[in-house]
């Protein structure tokens, strides 16, 4: 997996279940102790309701059945989820709230350790799961645990830590993408929508304006320096400014500078402590 982590993981679920003819396919990662999860990335086919920001530090005693048998490295082929036995009533209630028909999961394990689990959901038609279907996941886990949780201790201990960042969730043509706001340089308005100028190269366009994006970004890092623009100030790299020439910012990895307006220019001062 070269490209960035999270894009490869996002289009190797695409690939996946595209190939598979399903109609979702999805991560989620435990913590560090297993004893929560959450959802984390997750294709949609068109027309599909995506789920991935339900089950943010959910207790792993809602899906107990599931992990039992994750925990033993286990594919587990649910072909109708209105037949799952009683022990699993939790974790079918939540199948069928997102209209799940039949489920396929299988585990990812890094270093003898249960780190997440990835599947796919049939929600028009139920599907007997083939042991190859079975397969292709387990392959794709080996690749998300050497891509995710590989590496060096420090990187290790470094994705540990990021493990549990809040998620910012874009939508991506069918599917969605989990974000990090450390990972977000900035957010420009674009008439009725907004471009994220991402840390790992290139922007994406996301379709809510940019005053929703003021509310939902951390205050703490990010902050206003144009009435069009937004900027995560661990991101600056410099501050040109002069009193007879316009302010700018220059964000890392971005080669054009972004204009500071008046009002926004003491604060902004303060806030970088020049």
């Amino acid at each position: 997996m070269s490209r960035p982590q999270d894009e490869a993981i996002f289009l190797a679920l695409q690939a996946l279940g595209t190939l598979a003819q399903v109609d979702r396919a999805w991560m989620f990662e435990y913590d560090a102790r297993a004893l929560r999860f959450r959802n984390t990335h997750e294709w949609c086919r068109s027309g599909i309701t995506s789920h991935v920001s339900d089950l943010q530090d959910a207790p792993v005693t809602m899906i107990a059945w599931l992990h039992r048998a994750l925990n033993q490295r286990r594919a587990v082929m649910i072909h109708d989820v209105a037949r799952m036995p009683r022990a699993a009533r939790s974790v079918q209630a939540e199948m069928l709230r997102q209209q799940d028909r039949s489920v396929l999961s299988v585990p990812v394990f890094h270093e003898g350790r249960l780190r997440a689990c990835i599947g796919f959901d049939a929600t028009r038609a139920p599907v007997r799961w083939q042991p190859a279907q079975a397969l292709g996941l387990f392959l794709c886990a080996d690749l998300i645990a050497q891509a995710r949780y590989g590496g060096t201790e420090t990187e290790r201990s470094r994705a540990r830590a990021q493990l549990y960042e809040p998620l910012l969730y874009l939508r991506l043509g069918h599917g969605t993408r989990g974000l990090a706001p450390a990972d977000i340089l900035g957010v420009r308005s674009a008439r009725d929508y907004s471009l994220i100028w991402l840390a790992g190269g290139g922007s994406v366009k996301d379709m809510r304006p940019l005053s929703a994006w003021a509310e939902l970004l951390p205050q703490e890092s990010f902050m206003r320096i144009h009435r069009t623009a937004l900027v995560n100030l661990g991101h600056v790299k410099a501050l040109e400014r002069g009193a007879s020439m316009p302010w700018t910012v220059q964000l890392r990895g971005l080669g054009q500078p972004w204009s500071v307006s008046r009002p926004y220019r003491q604060a902004l001062r303060a806030r970088l402590g020049v």
